[in-house]
């Protein structure tokens, strides 16, 4: 699954092909989709050819159509999938390449950041973007509404790391030349980190969120029980007193 030879391989069509499966099948997981977008970028400018080998250069337009139309059609494919069969889906043991624990961890983007705003940022984050989609469709997401998010994902997505990579080929190739392969995980690494902050942002609100919740939680019950514990010591003493009358 080295995304350089994907590129040299498979050219324009192959990259297609991976898009659609990575978003729509299941099994099309462990696809390298970050690394394989921003190397498409590079094989589209003059240095293609000496970075991946004579006859490589790709076409721009057709990656910046074609990539996110390949990506929205896995990705509706794999809601389909999901409204259809329901939990069926996934009702299967974890094995080298299945874990139920990507299906929970794709349901947890879900239920935490709501419908819309998960399916656009999942498509950022390699195995949830790929099981998001099919649990959208389980949990009841209505197929136009997961559309139109679904198509602001994936151009976001692709047409986004395929322009960075295509921007920064020149100069990329002048400082490490055709060794890219060798710096492809630092590049995407930084691309993901970028792309997940709205993530990362949402999470430290929600934890202090919380925390001023818990807080105020207990500021508010700290009066409240000494109210309490005043009324009753009221009341202890108007028995006592009462008992002395007599």
């Amino acid at each position: 699954m080295d995304p350089k030879d994907l590129v040299h391989t498979f050219g324009l069509y192959g990259i297609w092909a991976i898009l659609f499966a990575e978003t729509g099948l299941l099994v099309g997981f462990f696809f390298p989709g970050d690394s394989l977008l921003f190397l498409a970028g590079v094989a589209a400018t003059p240095v293609a050819d000496a970075i991946f080998g004579g006859g490589t250069r790709l076409s721009l337009a057709g990656l910046l159509i074609g990539a996110p139309l390949c990506a929205i059609a896995g990705a509706q494919l794999g809601h389909y999938l999901g409204a259809r069969y329901g939990t069926r889906m996934f009702d299967k043991p974890d094995s080298r390449l299945f874990k139920r624990e990507y299906v929970a961890k794709a349901e947890h983007y879900f239920q935490k950041f709501g419908p819309a705003k998960a399916v656009v940022l999942a498509r950022f984050i390699p195995i949830v973007r790929t099981f998001l989609n099919p649990v959208a469709g389980v949990l009841g997401m209505p197929a136009k509404q997961f559309f139109v998010w679904n198509v602001v994902g994936a151009v976001l997505w692709t047409d986004g790391i395929l322009l960075i990579g295509y921007l920064l080929a020149g100069k990329i190739y002048d400082a490490i030349g055709t060794h890219i392969d060798r710096y492809i995980l630092p590049f995407v690494a930084l691309i993901v980190l970028i792309s997940v902050l709205p993530i990362i942002i949402e999470v430290i609100r929600d934890r202090r969120a919380r925390k001023r919740a818990e807080e105020l939680a207990v500021i508010g019950v700290a009066p409240v029980a000494g109210i309490a514990d005043a009324i009753a010591e009221e009341r202890h003493r108007g028995h006592r007193g009462s008992h002395r009358a007599e």
